[in-house]
């Protein structure tokens, strides 16, 4: 099998977020393999509801919490899932259960009806209507949080949230499900896949929050097993495959 060897693997499309779910949803998207590859998942630092449907199989609806590691699988043409990617602080009162259990898990939901395929806005609709009212009195703040940690880090965002440093870790890592830090260090290199293009990582590493272009290329090493050079223009051998069981599977796609 001969896979291509670039960033973005899957035809996806992004759905803007209606102004009324934006509470809620922090991105939608729509993706649909068109040949045999090896598809690249980046680690992930949101809460993810995803459709997943593929010819012939009955559709699949699924909760993935924040994974703190990549994917590289191999996968053929036909399947596409729908992605709702969840707000820091906002997936226990949509899912209603912990966050923390779905780390580096990926669950099915039962019951929840995946009539509202063919409308990706109804369906995340549907999705926030089924939200327990019993917001986490700390969600707003986690929020925040979300924003602040990646670009100033846990200490000074404590001290703007008025916050003790335990106590934002605390309920960061209990309404996110992993440790502020990490999340930093994952949102950092996310930005680094969306806007990383080889010959430009001093100019980069600046620009998305690392100390300098030696920074960059170790956190990326550390989160994706490979410096970044060899990520954008190198192989990537698959350390999964598609479709194997979804209840123990972090192969989300």
């Amino acid at each position: 099998m001969r896979f291509r060897q670039s960033w973005t693997m899957l035809e996806e499309r992004s759905i803007a977020v209606p102004e009324r779910l934006r509470p809620w949803i922090a991105g939608m998207s729509v993706s649909h393999a068109e040949s045999e590859t090896i598809v690249r998942e980046p680690p992930e630092h949101a809460t993810t509801v995803m459709l997943r449907t593929a010819p012939g199989e009955p559709s699949r609806l699924m909760a993935a919490g924040p994974r703190t590691r990549p994917l590289y699988y191999a996968g053929g043409p036909g399947p596409s899932c729908l992605r709702v990617r969840l707000r820091p602080g906002r997936a226990a009162s949509l899912l209603g259960r912990s966050v923390r259990g779905l780390v580096d898990q990926a669950v099915p939901l039962e019951g929840w009806g995946v009539d509202l395929a063919d409308d990706p806005v109804a369906f995340a609709a549907a999705l926030v209507d089924r939200a327990s009212d019993d917001l986490h009195p700390h969600a707003e703040l986690i929020g925040e949080a979300a924003e602040l940690v990646p670009s100033i880090g846990v200490r000074r965002s404590s001290e703007r949230l008025h916050l003790s440093e335990r106590r934002l870790r605390e309920l960061f890592t209990e309404l996110v499900g992993i440790p502020p830090k990490r999340f930093a260090r994952i949102d950092r290199v996310r930005a680094v896949l969306e806007h990383g293009a080889p010959g430009r990582w001093s100019e980069l590493a600046l620009a998305v929050g690392y100390a300098d272009h030696s920074h960059l290329t170790a956190e990326f090493r550390a989160l994706m097993g490979m410096p970044p050079t060899t990520f954008f223009t190198g192989t990537v051998l698959p350390n999964g495959r598609c479709g194997k069981s979804f209840e123990t599977s972090t192969a989300y796609s």
